[in-house]
Parts: C-alpha cells; structure tokens; sequence
C-alpha cells in the first residue's frame, strides 16, 4: 500500500516528469499521429517494433528510456467499442497502482487525455477525470489489518496533467470521497469476533470524535423501552446484544433537504435456527454492508458540508442459532404495532429493519432511502454488476438510476406490484417474514413496504450482490466493495441541489 499524494500540473505547460509516465493513444486514424507527438513530447524516439505494439494494442507498451526521465513509460492503446464503458479508466488505473507496487517507483505522471472522445460515457468532464483518481484510491485498498508481515507504507507522488479547470477542486472531493469508501470497506471486511453491535458502534463513534456529528447510541434496555421487538429478536440468541444508532449531521447553513439514511446492520449472519449451508458463510461477516454504507456516507456528507440534513438510523444485531434465538413459527409485535409472523429466521435483515422504517416515519423526512444486503434473490435476478432498486417515486429512480450510470454503481428497478402481497400473508398474523421461492427480492421490499406511511418518500436499495468480492473489476476481486457509498453521495450532491 501507499502513502499517495496526488500533484497536478496543467498540460499546455512545461511538464515536470516522474519515475513512470502514463499516456492513453486513441484507437482510431491517427494513432501515428498521436505517437509523433508523444515522442516529440518527451524526446525520445520509439523504435519501429515498439510503434508496431503500440498500433497493433498489444496490451500496455512498457518502454525503458535509459537517458532521462521519465525512467519508464506505457503507452496504453483506448479502443472505444462495444466493451468500454466508464468504468475503463478507473479500473485501469486501479490495475496499474497494483502492479507497479513491487517496482522501483516513487513518482507517477499520468497524461489525461482529452474528454471529447470519452463524452458519451460520462456525465462530465469532471467525472471523466474523477474516475482517474478514484482508481488511484481503489487500487492502494488492501485489508491486511491481521497480517504479521504486513508490509510499509511507501510514497508515490501522482501527477496528474490535465487542462481541466478546478482540478485541484476535484482531487480534494475525490480523497474526502474515497476516504469514506475506504472506511465502509474496513468495517465490511473485519472479522465478526472484532466487529459486533458494540464494537461497530465504538469505532464509530471513534472515527466521528471532534466531527460535527451527533451519534445517540441505543442499548437493550432502550430498545426494549421503544418497543423495537423486531431488533430483538433478531438478536436473541446471541450474546452479543443488539445496539441501535442514531447519527445525525446538519449543515452549517440551513438544510435544502432532510434525508433518514437507514443501513442494515447484521454484523454475523448464521441464518439462525434456519442456519446457513456453511460453504462462504464467512461472507456473512459483511452482512452489517448496508449499516458501513450510511455511516460512510454521513461522514463524507459532513466533510464535504452538504447542504443537506441526513438521519442515519442502524439497527445492529447477530443472528445465532441457541437456546433463546428466535424461532420458526414464533410471532413478533413490531414498534409500529403491526405482527409478523417468522417463516425464516435467515430473512431477519427484514425485522430489524421494520422498526427502523417505523422509527424514521416519525422525522417528516423528504426521503427515507433504507440499503441493505437484503436477499440472495435479488443476486439470482441481477448477479454481481447492480443493486436492486425500489420505489413508488418515477423521479428519484431515475436520479439514482443515473447516479449509478455516473459512478459505475449500477441500479436496476425491480416492480412494487401489489400481486406480490398475497406471497407473504399470514394465516395467524400481519404478514410472514417470507414470500415463498419466486421474486424474493421482491416480496422482502413488499414486506418493508408495510412500515412505510408516505410510499412515494421512500427508496430500498438491494445491495446483495456488488457488496461483496467479484470478478466484475480488478477493484471488487478480493474485498468487501463498499458499493453505495459513491452512488448515495453523487445522488444526495444532486438531489440537495
């Protein structure tokens, strides 16, 4: 891992090169063209074998130039098809940091190219080039908090060439950012004997000491008092005992909006009675996802001062199959006073978040947007790439909708239909905590859906599936994603506005 601090100069100016310099040549008609310029640029003079790999986008073209800086150079052919998307030059960049780690390299210059090419796949050029530096941050992620040989920390000093006004402006966004991803991740990936209900709500409050936040921490005694029975019993067969969370930031300035963030916060999911199959229900560590997501994203709304109030509200709780957990069969009186009768105890997410919808009805809020790691169903119906959204409101879907476009942080709108009622009607109460096999995304939305006063004002995000480690990028292959955090902040810069 690095230590990155990130330069910029302004490209039309005399360039002050690094160790390892970084060009993109566009895959079109002049290619030659744009080699000329780069040889001319740096003056060096590319030998015909090394413009032959170039033309002919041999993957990246590492040349060695022995008489001056840069030491090093890639030129890395861009071919705009069918497979490029926005996501192209994060995921690279995050590449590259990975792969030079081991290499003698102190300083980096990376040449942004121009953005008119690029335009259909961005919002901006300001996001074209935030993408760079977010695969900076994404690349230096590595959770090794436990190793032994962990290694040092080295320096690499970036330097970004770029005609983009406010660059500076960027970068600054960009830390404050990925900072807070970072600090999802590092929740989403400890280890469920460090991170319980407790210890969640101790580095919490750690990581927002001296911040302008407020942090109410709820123990049994007060949830019981408050009648929050779907928590409880969530919790019941652990002895680590559920907590609830309350944190709340207000701007400076008087709030434009007021937003109630909920997160799921199951820190172990055993399934409970209804255990698991133990093959990956390690990843269950990272069920509490939705709870790192919202405390991520409250820290960043705070440093970046947002004109916006955000309520985030945590249910906190392990589901352990013992002697006192909850049962199959056993019914449940919510706060809000509705009974749910439990099918599954494995569809708990579900219960301990009733009570927080019913908590959050009570704030007059313009929006309750409640993220979770809800289902497996919504990862049979949309698999790894995107989470499932949910809502009765036209304009915010598709604000979030292009939010996720923006950030690579996709969302894909799944119905609310009310032919999806019947799935989890009860015969002895309200409703089950299940839907039967088919469209179970689906029903888990419609069961929240009943701790819901004003639909229109509220959003279910499904994040089930991007949450955890993939194959879908270099950045997702080995951790816990942090996926949300990115989406809700573009979303909330915009929605506040």
């Amino acid at each position: 891992m690095y230590n990155i601090k990130i330069n910029y100069q302004d490209k039309n100016k005399l360039i002050t090169f690094s160790d390892l310099y970084l060009e993109f040549v566009l895959d079109d008609d002049l290619k030659s063209n744009q080699i000329s310029s780069i040889e001319m640029k740096l003056g060096i003079k590319f030998s015909e074998n090394i413009k032959n790999k170039i033309l002919l986008g041999l993957d990246d073209v590492i040349i060695n130039n022995q008489s001056n800086l840069p030491e090093a150079i890639i030129i890395k052919l861009v071919k705009i098809d069918n497979n490029f998307s926005s996501d192209y030059f994060r995921n690279y960049i995050a590449k590259l940091i990975k792969r030079i780690y081991n290499l003698h390299i102190c300083s980096l210059t990376i040449n942004i190219p121009e953005f008119k090419p690029f335009e259909p796949y961005f919002q901006d050029n300001a996001y074209f080039t935030t993408s760079f530096i977010e695969g900076l941050y994404f690349g230096n992620y590595k959770f090794n908090k436990y190793k032994s040989d962990k290694k040092e920390r080295k320096n690499l000093s970036v330097n970004l060439l770029s005609s983009i006004d406010n660059l500076q402006i960027l970068i600054k966004y960009t830390e404050i950012l990925m900072k807070g991803v970072d600090f999802a991740r590092d929740l989403e990936n400890e280890p469920s004997n460090y991170i319980t209900p407790e210890s969640f709500c101790e580095i919490v409050k750690e990581e927002f000491k001296n911040r302008d936040i407020n942090i109410e921490e709820w123990g049994e005694s007060e949830i019981i008092s408050n009648r929050m029975f779907g928590l409880l019993a969530v919790g019941k067969g652990s002895n680590n005992k559920p907590r609830f969370l309350k944190i709340q930031y207000k701007p400076e300035t008087s709030a434009i909006k007021k937003i109630v963030l909920i997160g799921k916060g199951v820190t172990f999911d055993s399934g409970g009675i209804s255990i698991k199959p133990s093959a990956d229900m390690w990843e269950m560590k990272a069920d509490m996802s939705g709870a790192a997501v919202v405390a991520a994203v409250i820290s960043v709304c705070e440093s970046l001062n947002l004109p916006i109030e955000v309520l985030c509200f945590i249910p906190l709780a392990e589901n352990m199959p013992s002697g006192t957990a909850q049962k199959p069969g056993d019914i449940i009186t919510t706060m809000s006073g509705k009974t749910i009768e439990v099918d599954n105890t494995d569809a708990e997410g579900r219960l301990l978040l009733s009570d927080a919808l019913s908590l959050a009805n009570k704030e007059n809020a313009d929006l309750i947007i409640d993220v979770a790691t809800l289902t497996g169903a919504v990862v049979v119906a949309l698999g790894f790439f995107s989470a499932g959204l949910f809502t009765h409101n036209d304009n915010v879907a598709e604000m979030i909708a292009r939010s996720g476009i923006n950030t690579f942080e996709k969302v894909w709108r799944l119905p609310l239909w009310n032919e999806y009622n019947d799935l989890i009607k009860s015969d002895v109460a309200d409703m089950k905590n299940t839907g039967g096999r088919w469209g179970g995304a689906i029903t888990a939305a419609k069961f929240l859906e009943n701790f819901i006063e004003e639909k229109s004002g509220w959003v279910h995000i499904d994040i089930a599936g991007p949450s955890f480690p993939s194959e879908r990028s270099v950045y997702t292959e080995k951790y816990m994603t942090g996926f949300g955090v990115r989406l809700l902040v573009d979303f909330l810069s915009k929605y506040c506005k």
